[in-house]
């Protein structure tokens, strides 16, 4: 297999092909006769878990976004008639975050919502849902988001415990009662704490990055460097006043507005060669800084066909084109999402590499990011698992993650979706591209790919 030996070799070699790009006259069809457009997508400030979201619950963060989204987009809120909300680590009391979050943030009463779970692409679930349910006619104006706090998750008690409580609920004389507690053992008050594991496997997904960042040989100091870059973007996208899509979150209880995102940190290659394995130890390459960090936060974006947006007197930012879901094996190739749905929704769009102007991909680890461009760029791969003639390539990477990724601006699992989609439409117009290419991988082994235009009104 073809090695891409580091991450500046990948930059060079694909900016002599940015060079022979082809003209970007292309016109990508409209499948659901109805050109949904994005109007726009807000968050709170991403954060790191056990900081100062900590004592809030999740619907406390979506209810955010979902109060200012109206103010942002200009959509008034009797306008929308569905919500679709996405999130991973639920929390119990609120079962259907997406109803009990608009019903807190002031919506109607009479507007249906519905929660969603994909892991790390339940946001962009709840937007392709919003964009099934506008292409079926059902509805017009659709918002669609996610929130995440791992700042509190739920703590089972051990499953013979639950089993006990269960039946002495039901238990109706003393004696029955003192037969279920003689079953009681002290090792049943052990807590069931949720694991950020695959159910199949058992590993933790830092230690399926360790695994994929030696299959394709991405060193220690190729992910450091890739950390550090998505770093000092996020640092300088900040200080630019570019993440336009953060909504400053008043902390209650306090005279705290938070308004910038709380793991951005700029180190030095020094600082970051110290740190340890963080997964596989001594020899592992995966640490706390080029891995994405435990983040709370949430997001929220508003949907409808072009036609509605005229009719409201709105403004969008960008048409939500053409997307594309991808499983592979969750073991071996668990992180591999983007590097199957790239050539897929390319494919399904009629583009090619050269016509995307922005890259918008999730960071989940430095070496998973590097592990996929190594497999887009290498014939074996192609041959063997994507059954291809030949590669896919790499992208210019001067038009990848420019102002920052997960790995720095934060990854709450469900949110990240609308984050990426924002960030795509926002710089496609700062920047005067046409096309933006979003790309995640999630647990489970799988991965999305999706196609947004600018809006020429944008």
């Amino acid at each position: 297999m073809k090695k891409i030996t580091n991450l500046f070799s990948v930059t060079v070699s694909v900016r002599c092909l940015a060079t022979q790009a082809a003209p970007k006259s292309k016109a990508v069809q409209d499948k659901t006769g109805k050109n949904i457009v994005f109007v726009d997508g807000i968050r709170t400030p991403f954060l790191p878990s056990g900081t100062d979201y900590n004592k809030l619950m999740p619907h406390e963060l979506a209810r955010h976004t979902l109060m200012n989204l109206s103010r942002r987009t200009g959509v008034p809120r009797e306008a929308v008639q569905y919500v679709v909300y996405g999130t991973v680590i639920q929390e119990v009391k609120t079962s259907n975050i997406a109803r009990d979050s608009a019903l807190m943030a002031g919506f109607s009463d009479r507007i249906p919502a519905h929660t969603v779970t994909h892991a790390c692409l339940s946001s962009v679930q709840a937007m392709t849902s919003g964009i099934g349910l506008i292409a079926s006619g059902a509805y017009d104006v659709v918002v669609a988001g996610g929130v995440e706090t791992m700042s509190d998750v739920p703590i089972r008690l051990h499953r013979k415990l639950r089993a006990i409580l269960l039946k002495l609920n039901k238990a109706k004389t003393p004696l029955q009662k003192l037969k279920l507690l003689g079953s009681f053992s002290p090792s049943y008050l052990a807590p069931e704490l949720p694991a950020v594991a695959e159910f199949t496997s058992g590993e933790t997904m830092g230690k399926s990055a360790d695994r994929l960042s030696a299959a394709f040989s991405v060193s220690r100091q190729e992910q450091d460097e890739y950390a550090r870059r998505s770093h000092q973007l996020a640092y300088d996208a900040h200080e630019k006043g570019y993440l336009t899509d953060i909504i400053p979150f008043p902390i209650p209880g306090t005279n705290k507005v938070v308004a910038r995102d709380g793991g951005v940190r700029v180190s030095t290659p020094e600082q970051l060669a110290k740190l340890k394995p963080a997964f596989i130890k001594p020899h592992g390459t995966v640490t706390a800084a080029n891995a994405s960090f435990l983040t709370d936060g949430a997001s929220a974006a508003v949907l409808m066909p072009e036609k509605k947006a005229k009719e409201l007197g709105v403004k969008p930012k960008a048409y939500l084109r053409d997307y594309i879901y991808v499983s592979q094996d969750p073991l071996n190739q668990l992180l591999l999402g983007p590097a199957y749905a790239i050539p897929e929704v390319l494919a399904r769009a009629g583009l090619t590499m050269q016509d995307i102007d922005v890259w918008e991909i999730h960071e989940a680890f430095a070496g998973q990011i590097l592990a996929n461009l190594k497999a887009m760029d290498s014939d074996w791969f192609a041959k063997t698992h994507m059954n291809r003639s030949e590669k896919v390539g790499v992208p210019d990477l001067s038009k990848w993650n420019a102002w920052g990724g997960s790995l720095s601006i934060g990854h709450p699992f469900a949110a990240t979706g609308v984050r990426l989609v924002s960030h795509a439409a926002n710089r496609l117009i700062k920047e005067g591209g046409r096309y933006a290419l979003v790309a995640a991988c999630a647990a489970g082994g799988q991965g999305v790919g999706m196609i947004v235009e600018r809006h020429p009104d944008a």
